[in-house]
């Protein structure tokens, strides 16, 4: 036992002629989470850009090309990148179904260095009609940059 506390003794002695840490800056995390949310919205405003020229492959450039890309919805789960367009062209035959869309209330949330998700809301407006709801977009780093791995849209029940 004398043992025990004489070594526990020694390694207290050893360590504390070591510096003391110091607290961890949140001055990289916010640089880093700054960076990360301007990528994503960059995402964002491209689609948003690509969908109101009517474009529907140039807005699908912002979803990982995948098998793996998932898409919930009202009507259910669509896996993988073309299905999800062909879903898209489905429902969106024309510039005047596509009407013009705007993302608001953005908020992204980190999850890691290369991965985080973004709540926001939608609202298409059409000559003939208003839609809109809530989104929850996973969003993950890639080496050509931040792509939608996982798109769930809900339509708010007021709206439609």
């Amino acid at each position: 036992m004398k043992r025990l506390v004489l070594l526990w003794g020694l390694v207290v002695i050893m360590c504390s002629g070591l510096p003391c840490s110091a607290p961890v800056s949140s001055e990289p995390r916010a640089t880093a989470n700054a960076a990360m949310t301007a990528g994503m919205r960059a995402v964002m405003e491209e689609q948003q850009t690509a969908w109101n020229h009517a474009d529907i492959e140039a807005f699908m450039k912002g979803y990982w090309n995948s098998p793996e890309v998932t898409f919930a919805g009202s009507s259910g789960v669509t896996r993988g990148w073309q299905p999800v367009l062909d879903r898209y062209r489905q429902r969106y035959r024309d510039a005047a179904a596509m009407g013009h869309l705007d993302f608001s209330d953005l908020e992204v949330h980190p999850l890691g260095k290369d991965a985080a998700f973004v709540l926001g809301r939608w609202h298409l407006k059409r000559a003939n009609d208003e839609l809109g709801g809530v989104f929850t977009l996973v969003f993950q780093r890639f080496p050509e940059g931040w792509r939608i791995v996982h798109d769930h849209t809900s339509a708010d029940e007021k709206r439609n």
